[in-house]
């Protein structure tokens, strides 16, 4: 079959949605709003994006960025007692729902949020933090500790291997022991600190299902609200060195691995919003040329 490289999807240009954690305007009445409740995102009644007029005039806005231009807030609803303005969703509902500009928009709004909540206290002399100007970051006023929000990196890739003679090549997938279990995804895995994410995709590749793999090639990457906030995943495509080798589970993170023939992949596959999902439909189209 053809090795021509998989070639990632087609993403927006920058200038669909900018990353940003500028104060120097306040909030106008037509900028859009992100509250947040706990691990969901509000939203209007009919599916779509609030707008700062729909919150309270004392809400406490938190920048975000801009989507198409248009200043974007978020906000920490969490410990509001009063009726929200809008049905509380998961980020993942919501992707699947709205356009990929606006997805990565919640999901910010989401990372952003959670972190505030989470990093409020110093954690070198337990004074409380405060906002450092223009960036996503916080500053003890005591002590100076710098604290900037942490992204986490995680690695996924596709494994492809030969099929057998007159078929096409075939495709590794496998099934986790926690989270969606019913859905044949990728092999991924969290990078560890001092790794480079072509190392991390080896370890976890030998880790979960015991192969060796050899032609990665760095697919494309994408921020992922689902595993916590500041997730950002790396997708790779490789080749099996082994052939003929069969993967076999680690038993704890995996239940099951298996090869699929491109032209036969199941039905449970990852949604169509999550970089796994584009990884696996660039492999099927790269196979059939």
């Amino acid at each position: 079959m053809t090795d021509r490289p998989v070639e990632p999807p087609t993403v927006a240009p920058p200038g669909g949605f900018l990353p940003g954690a500028d104060r120097s305007l306040p909030p106008g009445p037509g900028d859009l709003a992100l509250p947040v409740t706990g691990a969901k995102l509000l939203t209007g009644v009919d599916g779509q994006l609030l707008r700062v007029a729909d919150l309270p005039a004392d809400t406490d806005w938190v920048p975000l960025g801009t989507l198409d231009g248009v200043p974007a807030w978020g906000a920490d609803l969490t410990t509001t007692a009063n009726d929200l303005p809008g049905p509380a969703r998961a980020w993942a509902s919501l992707a699947a729902e709205v356009p990929e500009p606006h997805a990565t928009l919640a999901g910010r709004a989401l990372a952003v949020l959670t972190w505030r909540r989470t990093h409020r206290w110093c954690g070198a002399c337990r004074a409380e933090l405060t906002d450092r100007p223009g960036e996503t970051a916080r500053q003890c006023p005591d002590c100076g500790l710098y604290v900037p929000m942490q992204l986490s990196a995680a690695v996924l890739v596709a494994i492809t291997r030969p099929g057998p003679p007159g078929h096409v090549d075939e495709l590794l997938l496998v099934r986790h022991a926690t989270g969606p279990t019913g859905l044949w995804a990728l092999v991924a895995g969290f990078v560890e600190a001092g790794e480079t994410l072509e190392a991390a995709v080896h370890r976890e590749v030998g880790e979960e299902v015991g192969l060796p793999v050899d032609r990665l090639a760095y697919f494309g990457s994408q921020p992922w609200a689902i595993s916590g906030p500041g997730v950002l995943l790396a997708g790779f495509t490789a080749r099996a060195a082994d052939p003929h080798a069969e993967p076999v589970v680690d038993g704890r993170e995996l239940t099951r691995a298996q090869w699929f023939g491109l032209d036969a992949l199941p039905a449970q596959l990852p949604p169509a919003y999550s970089i796994s999902r584009w990884l696996i439909d660039a492999t099927v189209t790269a196979g059939r040329r």
